[in-house]
């Protein structure tokens, strides 16, 4: 929603009365009071529990490049693209992802949910719309099975895949599951421009992830074709800008998506004797969520790891089932992985390439500057109880 011409132009003047002849890596020192949904999960008592050590993530994304805040988080990773190494990004969405994971606030840049945890770049982008399509990203997803990782954060989506892709997806989500690994994608961004059904996000045992705001509803523009199982702070949320000068403001199921992996991460380090499966079903128990679920919109509700982590709460349940899988009535609800199996690496299984129009499923377009974001920042009011009730949207016609 625009300001008013009248209130923009004061706001504007008070941003610009702060910040003019400023260099963008000056605009980095406040960036951790920009991180909202920081103060919002009580992250600051939540590290003295847990700060996501011994978790690494297998981001399957456009690479990760250094960055000041991902100093010794990355590892080598594995690249798919042709390019050579898993440690380039020219697009910065794979990077930013890491950041909102396991940043640590270096050089007052962004400070990660779990910052530390580790990532393992899996490089299937060059650019946000230069990709494999789903037989790539199966192999990524394959590759990160027989990784170390137990987390698989995978912020794209594969618009209309064929019969072929989505099988073969499938396929690789299936081996991933039995590997003990823990799968969260984006639900997509096209909740208001048709809602179309988005893979992996659609996979069987995937638990896809919706966006909520500020004000703690879900974003106008999150998916819900795709069985949605948990939602995160998916909008206003601080990120490099692409062309890497200095910070901007990002929105969309990626940024959500990245939350609910290091969600995971922190729960997981701080009880590393559980299965990818309890971790999932302490996730979904202790959500937050107004009315019946899991809802079309937020799943079974938003991430709110300080229950786990302050409270105590959350059941885990037994190691070998898979939460969603049994709600949804799947037949291969029942796994084996044991919590201390650790998987042989190795690439993932092959397969011909069949380029198809994808995207990340993240960063809506027109991602603004902080320096715009700070005419609505200076003008909002957090509610401290935003993890407490979600407010769902009504649907649309």
């Amino acid at each position: 929603m625009r300001s008013r011409p009248a209130l923009l132009g004061a706001a504007l003047a008070a941003v610009l009365a702060c910040s003019v002849g400023t260099a963008p890596t000056a605009l980095a020192d406040d960036m951790r009071s920009k991180q909202w949904y920081l103060d919002a999960m009580d992250a600051d008592a939540m590290w003295k529990v847990s700060t996501g050590k011994g978790i690494t993530v297998a981001v399957i994304d456009t690479g990760v490049r250094s960055e000041p805040e991902l100093t010794g988080r990355v590892l080598d990773g594995h690249d798919l693209t042709g390019s050579g190494s898993a440690r380039k990004d020219t697009d910065g969405h794979g990077t930013n992802m890491a950041v909102s994971i396991v940043g640590n606030g270096a050089d007052g840049g962004v400070k990660g949910l779990a910052p530390d945890a580790k990532v393992l770049p899996i490089r299937v982008a060059v650019a946000d719309h230069d990709f494999g399509g789903g037989l790539t990203l199966a192999k990524a997803i394959r590759y990160a099975a027989d990784s170390d990782s137990r987390i698989i954060n995978i912020s794209r989506v594969v618009d209309s895949p064929g019969e072929e892709e989505k099988k073969v997806l499938d396929s690789a989500v299936g081996y991933a599951l039995a590997k003990g690994k823990l799968i969260f994608a984006g639900a997509g961004n096209k909740g208001d421009k048709g809602n179309p059904i988005e893979y992996p996000a659609a996979s069987p045992g995937v638990a896809a992830v919706g966006a909520i705001g500020v004000d703690g509803k879900v974003t106008r523009f999150s998916g819900t074709a795709s069985p949605v199982a948990l939602a995160a702070p998916g909008d206003k949320i601080p990120a490099h800008c692409r062309d890497g000068n200095g910070y901007c403001s990002t929105s969309g199921t990626s940024q959500a998506t990245a939350l609910t992996s290091a969600t995971a991460a922190l729960i997981w380090s701080a009880h590393p004797g559980w299965t990818g499966n309890q971790v999932l079903r302490v996730m979904m128990e202790t959500a937050g969520h107004n009315g019946k679920v899991p809802s079309q919109y937020i799943g079974y509700g938003t991430v709110r790891p300080a229950q786990v982590l302050l409270k105590g709460n959350g059941n885990p349940g037994p190691a070998d089932v898979n939460p969603l899988l049994a709600a949804r009535g799947g037949a291969a609800a029942t796994t084996s992985p044991s919590p201390a199996d650790t998987a042989d690496k190795g690439a993932g299984a092959g397969g011909q390439e069949a380029p198809k129009a994808e995207k990340a499923d993240g960063e809506s377009k027109d991602s603004a500057p902080w320096t715009v974001i700070a005419i609505i920042a200076a003008a909002a009011v957090l509610i401290g109880g935003a993890f407490a009730a979600v407010r769902v949207r009504n649907k649309r016609a």
